[in-house]
């Protein structure tokens, strides 16, 4: 066996810290680990709806406790993106506070009027109105980025359509793909890893997705923890062409390597 150091973690949220609003076994004693050994961390989520101000009062309330600071959404990730891409641009956005606010404090313009981009992220009242302007600015030469591509989203009565699927709605109209920014495209964790300083050899990825967290955590070269608290079965792992270093019960199995820093892979 190989023994690996590990000295920068990357969580995503949603079925590895948290189950809606109810914090998942060892999710706050791994983060209060994190901090007391002084280990970089970061809890990625590609739900572009809200603000890490947002998100870090969510996980507040479920007792885990999370600086803003140490929070990156697909949002602030698509923001980084574009800026950088065409400084001081503009875009005509489709979502929520999460999205706007990041483009915001990016330097961007919010306008309808021959737009950069079209910037899809998420929200709870996709109208008829908003995806037909987004459809007409892409056929007249905006740029189409989505924020995420997952195609549902979780909520307390079922399944929920994600920008994912409002993206294939769009293409469907516009014979136009979105460049996605979120995971799985590595692009998220590099620009996480450059927030935090950290790098790809000693970085560890958490995820409870094989399709988005674990893929995305191999392309980029980290090593991947999935957790069976989300999404993915363990049945299901040896479905997809890719493995993650290992299989755990929940976050709670990996509070001893954070700890002691070091894995035996």
């Amino acid at each position: 066996m190989a023994v690996k150091k590990i000295e920068t973690w990357l969580t995503d949220m949603d079925g590895v810290l948290v189950h809606e609003n109810t914090a998942l076994p060892g999710a706050a004693e791994f983060i209060d680990t994190l901090k007391r050994n002084n280990r970089q961390y970061l809890v990625l989520t590609n739900n572009p709806i809200y603000t890490p101000r947002d998100l870090s009062a969510r996980l507040g309330r479920s007792g885990i406790d999370v600086p803003e600071d140490r929070i990156w959404t697909s949002a602030l990730a698509t923001a980084d993106f574009v800026s950088r891409t065409m400084p001081r641009g503009s875009a005509y956005v489709i979502g929520e506070a999460g999205l706007t606010t990041a483009l915001h404090e990016a330097g961007f313009i919010l306008s309808d009027i021959k737009p950069d981009y079209v910037i899809l992220g998420e929200t709870r009242t996709y109208s008829f109105e908003s995806i037909t302007t987004a459809i007409r600015l892409i056929l007249g030469g905006a740029r189409f980025i989505c924020t995420n591509p997952d195609a549902t989203g979780p909520s307390e009565n079922g399944v929920l359509p994600a920008a994912g699927a409002v993206a294939a709605l769009v293409t469907k109209a516009t014979n136009r793909e979105p460049y996605f920014v979120g995971k799985p495209n590595p692009i998220m964790f590099r620009t996480a890893l450059n927030r935090v300083g950290g790098h790809s050899e000693t970085t560890a990825m958490i995820g409870d997705r094989m399709d988005t967290d674990v893929v995305a955590g191999v392309e980029a070269g980290l090593n991947t923890f999935l957790v069976l608290t989300g999404i993915t079965t363990r049945s299901e792992v040896e479905t997809f062409p890719y493995r993650p270093d290992q299989v755990v019960n929940s976050i709670q199995d990996l509070i001893d390597i954070a700890e002691s820093g070091v894995v035996e892979f």
